[in-house]
């Protein structure tokens, strides 16, 4: 079959989220195709380049978030802009009805933000269907519209859109916050506003881009669903959503000193969050990366009968020599490795440290770990360094010996560490210190290399450790002092937690586990979805019977089905199809199926009443 992946952000290109995950889907479902639906989030991203595909991606359409919304690249599938200035309104190349109409969409969709911008997800005195109704009304229309019209980037950034969005804030019942906005707020709004609703101006919604896949897989929420919502409306393709962190929880807690002022970042959140709740309904399943996520899922809207959680794979072979061997590192040596960041507290850790070395005066911490890019990440570097020095004073022993300072600041891939692996080697302990985590990599990176942990209980550090390690309270460096002591003085308890760490690591967090339940998961969900292309049975009759997809997942069954259940497929004195029947022809459409029927459709059997690849492993590649 084929797969429409969507992404926000991240795959083919070389840097971003959830890349390496991707690709390892890709390579991993050789039997199926993929196109790629991708949108950049910086010039920086684009110039980084893209990573080698395999030959199983068919297409790529990509699209930059980031340009000006005026610029021309329908070439590579991006958006296209419109006819009209700027400042006069929606353009002449609107009449007078399609005006009327953008400006009704226009008004339900800010109204909708407007109503519970303050109150999150389930706003007080408002009723949330309503609100919810209003929404998708206006995101479907302007949908409509930008697909007649080739794009809405001048009308979206018009100063019609900026009258409407100062009526809705100003409008009877808003909370005080957006009641206050003011004229740079709206601006900005509407700015950030046309960039989330750039995908509805994409030239994707076609018979040979998203109408041609038979299932959408969004990488993510947010911007990179809105294809799929499209192509489920347009199309009736099903729409498969992961997630593997939680993007709406940075639209909620903002920080008041980001660039947007409080009214802008109130309206993002409400309709970030008016969004997400529209996809995870409109999804036929949601496979949130783990509890975490899926807890912010229902709390958004997402039914519990279609969440699935499945864990994101990671490679344990790279670190299968660490996790089998019997060399427990330097047994009283305490590793960090992450990036360096002010989410990562390594404040709090160092202080934790101090407190260990008055326990334990011959324990060493050994930081691994590079500072994010930018000034920020280099500032929090200096600040952790400046730290450590005035906490641990290099010592020396006599006049003739250099000092030692028991902490360390390292990069991977000097020689004494030349890869990731011997960075967890180096010691017998790993701590996670965050305050702020999704999915913790490292800590699942620890317990395929059989090392006891400690951790802090932030995001899905609980699910992922399941007690094969130490947890403790956040911003605690007593508590997490205490832990690192106690398994620090005894070896034996260190090598059962990191030998049960590794077992658990190996039977949840795989890549072969990841493969298998989405391998599953394409196959029922393309196998229950309604067929929505017809084949003609003559050429000059445009109606005809439906054609489902290529390869139908009956034919993954290996080995042919028993008569009985082959015979109840059929409806009861249907005559079966014969050798000159294509594959796509079914049965008479409405017939009732027998009673007991299997649920191998007819289109399915070939002529012997056997279903189509299931005659043996070697007939062909499903």
């Amino acid at each position: 079959m084929r797969i429409g992946l969507l992404t926000d952000g991240g795959y083919p290109y070389a840097t971003g989220e959830s890349r390496l995950w991707c690709d390892r889907l890709v390579r991993g479902l050789p039997q199926h195709e993929f196109d790629l639906f991708a949108l950049s989030r910086s010039a920086d991203q684009e110039q980084q380049g893209w990573v080698r595909l395999p030959d199983r991606v068919g297409r790529v359409r990509t699209a930059a978030m980031w340009t000006h919304f005026s610029e021309d690249t329908r070439h590579t599938g991006r958006p296209r802009g419109l006819t009209g200035r700027l400042a006069t309104g929606l353009g002449r190349s609107y009449g007078r009805r399609d005006r009327r109409r953008f400006t009704a969409h226009m008004a339900a969709l800010v109204g909708a933000v407007c109503a519970g911008a303050e109150t999150g997800p389930e706003p007080e005195g408002v009723d949330a269907g309503t609100v919810a109704g209003l929404f998708t009304d206006g995101l479907y229309g302007l949908a409509e519209l930008a697909g007649e019209h080739g794009g809405l980037h001048h009308a979206l950034r018009s100063e019609t859109t900026v009258r409407i969005v100062e009526t809705a804030c100003r409008a009877p019942g808003t909370g005080r916050t957006v009641h206050g906005a003011t004229v740079p707020d709206y601006l900005a709004f509407v700015a950030e506003l046309e960039r989330s609703l750039r995908p509805l101006s994409l030239d994707w919604y076609d018979e040979d881009g998203l109408g041609a896949v038979d299932l959408c897989h969004a990488a993510s929420g947010g911007a990179a669903a809105l294809p799929g919502l499209l192509a489920k409306r347009f199309f009736g393709v099903p729409l498969l959503v992961t997630e593997h962190a939680v993007p709406l929880r940075a639209h909620y807690l903002a920080a008041p000193e980001a660039p947007l002022g409080a009214p802008v970042r109130a309206l993002l959140a409400n309709f970030h969050g008016l969004l997400a709740s529209e996809v995870y309904r409109q999804a036929a399943l949601i496979t949130p990366g783990n509890t975490h996520v899926r807890r912010w899922q229902e709390r958004f809207g997402a039914d519990r009968n279609k969440l699935r959680t499945v864990y994101p794979g990671m490679e344990a072979e790279r670190f299968a020599a660490v996790g089998e061997g019997d060399d427990e590192g330097g047994p009283a040596t305490l590793v960090w490795i992450g990036r360096i960041e002010p989410a990562k507290d390594l404040i709090a850790l160092l202080h934790a440290f101090a407190e260990v070395l008055r326990a334990e005066p011959d324990a060493r911490l050994r930081i691994f770990g590079a500072p994010v890019q930018g000034a920020e990440g280099d500032t929090y570097l200096a600040q952790c360094r400046a730290l450590a020095a005035q906490l641990f004073p290099d010592e020396a022993t006599d006049a003739h010996a250099v000092g030692d300072n028991p902490v360390t600041f390292e990069e991977i891939g000097g020689p004494e560490v030349p890869d990731l692996a011997e960075a967890y080697a180096a010691g017998g302990v790993v701590v996670l210190s965050s305050v702020v985590e999704g999915f913790p990599i490292s800590l699942v990176e620890a317990m395929f290399c059989g090392r006891a942990t400690v951790s802090t209980d932030v995001g899905a550090v609980v699910e992922v450790v399941g007690g094969t390690g130490l947890v403790v309270p956040p911003r605690n460096p007593r508590a997490l002092a205490d832990a690192c002591v106690a398994l620090l003085r005894d070896p034996e308890r260190r090598a059962r937690l990191g030998a049960a760490a590794r077992a658990r690591a190996l039977e949840l967090f795989t890549v072969e586990q990841n493969l298998a339940a989405f391998r599953g998961i394409y196959l029922d969900l393309v196998g229950h979805a309604p067929s929505r292309w017809t084949t003609p049975a003559d050429p000059g009759d445009p109606a005809g019977p439906p054609r489902p997809f290529a390869t139908p997942p009956e034919a993954h069954v290996l080995g042919a089905l028993p008569p009985g259940r082959i015979a109840g497929a059929l409806p009861a004195g249907a005559a079966r199809p014969s050798a000159g029947v294509a594959a796509g022809a079914p049965a008479a459409a409405g017939a009732p199926a027998a009673a007991g029927a299997s649920r191998v459709p007819s289109w399915a059997l070939d002529a012997e009443g056997v279903c189509a690849g299931a005659r043996g492993a070697g007939d062909g590649d499903a």
